[in-house]
């Protein structure tokens, strides 16, 4: 909670009073609270309860205490006899906070004969179930518990990645092995990827931005696509090894036709200034999408690539499930997101635009372009086609790890 541009902690405030307890009497303790709820204005009773584990009504028998001049009146007036009072629910009634812990208890949740199982566990409906098990308890009270139990309010976190191959560590280890290997004989090493789509026009975007207040920008109500606008598809190459990359925000399909372009044109504009001698280029990628490991068309436009710049190309795809690891996700994607957050993007050129001014304190620099091209989807790549395929394959996960010599 926050007073006059300060920030107190609950955790702080209850180590404070975890302390006072120890050496005041109830009175002083009842008066002290009603001070610093108080001090910390609108919610100050119901934070200092929940902090310092006295009730509202003791606080605002302090409040009135205090207003009333209490502050002067004799030290042991008011105050109980040793064990005086009464005494807490969990001390009353033993059961009971082993019954709560027991309603949020996973085991329990998956239980099908659970009330709670299919319902939201806020502190009214855990209160209720609690009364139907003949405990007299209230909303607030069930609150101050959970805290006790050590639960607290929590959103879901993004970490499962589903279940895990066997040889995911492997292959990452064989993935930065290859990266160093090239990165120190001074060869290109790229990380791939599209990033989301985006609706072009005025649609609200994520985020927030500053205005003149009460002029906000203003949007559609509705995200229906624009028909003749359409949707950005910006594909991404991150040069590893120069922190730079290159954006191609195509208009149609996501293909991989459309993927092989990208990587010709940054090649084309940025990577032959860079490593125009070298014979070798290291490709890494997740495992789906466009150049996903089970697309047909993207190995063919990858020999085809190959070919044309007379370069050798390695492709490394990231084990199932991972993507969140490629390097262009977090070192160059994120960056644009946070770059055009709150604004809309109401013409590609605003895209390509945001695109290419993204900067970062470590120097990333980002190049971007419009692809207008018509890229169909559907493409037939034949089994003939696919065994003349001229592909290399590691020993170690040919599916993952191959390459095509020009």
């Amino acid at each position: 909670m926050q007073d006059g541009g300060v920030l107190i902690s609950k955790n702080a405030l209850r180590t404070k009073y975890q302390t006072l307890q120890r050496g005041l009497d109830e009175r002083s303790l009842r008066l002290c609270a009603a001070a610093d709820a108080k001090m910390l204005g609108y919610g100050g009773v119901s934070f200092v309860a929940r902090a310092s584990g006295l009730s509202r009504t003791t606080i605002h028998a302090g409040q009135s205490e205090s207003v009333g001049g209490g502050m002067l009146m004799d030290s042991q007036q008011g105050v109980r006899r040793a064990g005086g009072g009464r005494k807490p629910l969990a001390q009353k009634q033993p059961q009971l906070l082993e019954e709560l812990d027991r309603l949020l208890d996973p085991c329990t949740r998956g239980d099908p004969m659970s009330a709670l199982r299919w319902t939201c566990k806020s502190t009214p409906k855990l209160a209720e179930e609690l009364r139907a098990q003949g405990h007299r308890v209230s909303q607030t009270t069930v609150w101050r518990l959970l805290e006790e139990l050590g639960y607290s309010m929590q959103s879901n976190r993004k970490s499962r990645e589903g279940t895990d191959h066997p040889d995911r560590n492997a292959q990452f280890e064989f993935i930065n092995e290859t990266v160093k290997d090239f990165l120190v004989r001074g060869l290109p090493v790229i990380s791939v990827d599209t990033k989301k789509k985006e609706l072009v026009g005025r649609f609200k975007n994520g985020g927030r931005e500053w205005e003149k207040k009460g002029q906000p920008v203003e949007v559609n109500v509705h995200d229906f696509p624009d028909k003749e606008l359409g949707k950005a598809i910006p594909y991404g190459i991150y040069d590893v090894g120069r922190n730079e990359g290159w954006v191609s925000v195509g208009i149609t399909h996501d293909t991989a036709e459309f993927a092989a372009e990208s990587v010709r044109r940054w090649w084309r504009w940025m990577g032959s200034y860079s490593y125009g001698q070298a014979k070798e280029l290291l490709l890494t990628s997740d495992g789906g999408g466009s150049n996903g490991t089970r697309v047909r068309l993207w190995k063919i436009v990858l020999r085809q690539l190959a070919t044309e710049l007379g370069m050798e190309i390695h492709v490394r795809h990231l084990p199932p499930g991972t993507s969140k690891w490629n390097k262009i996700e977090h070192r160059m994607f994120s960056h644009i997101t946070e770059n055009w957050r709150g604004r809309p993007l109401v013409d590609y050129v605003t895209v390509v635009n945001s695109i290419s001014n993204t900067r970062t304190k470590s120097g990333l620099h980002i190049r971007a372009e419009l692809d207008d091209s018509k890229y169909e989807t559907g493409k037939i790549v034949s089994e003939e086609e696919m065994a003349n395929l001229p592909i290399v394959r590691c020993d170690f996960h040919g599916e993952w790890n191959y390459s095509f010599k020009p």
